[in-house]
């Protein structure tokens, strides 16, 4: 893989923390940091797959209305509890 360099400020008690923890881990700082940015990255592109195949979803399945999902909800824990509901709007 193809490198290169990326600077970036922060706060003293910030390196001072990801400084001890490459220690701990016996890696560079630099190398943490890019492990955190790109499980950062990863974390953010999976939320957005997710918020489009449920935008996608909505527009041939349907949408659970708001009533419908609140009193769903307000139900869990009751001796009564309602199943999940059902896509009942579009």
């Amino acid at each position: 893989m193809a490198t290169a360099t990326f600077t970036m400020r922060m706060d003293r008690d910030l390196k001072q923390r990801l400084e001890a923890e490459a220690n701990r881990e016996d890696r560079s700082a630099s190398w943490l940091a890019a492990q955190a940015i790109k499980t950062l990255l990863d974390e953010k592109a999976a939320k957005y797959a997710a918020i489009d195949r449920a935008l996608a979803a909505s527009q041939t399945e349907g949408r659970i209305s708001e009533q419908a999902m609140r009193a769903w909800i307000e139900s869990w824990g009751d001796e009564n509890e309602l199943q999940k509901p059902i896509a009942d709007s579009r």
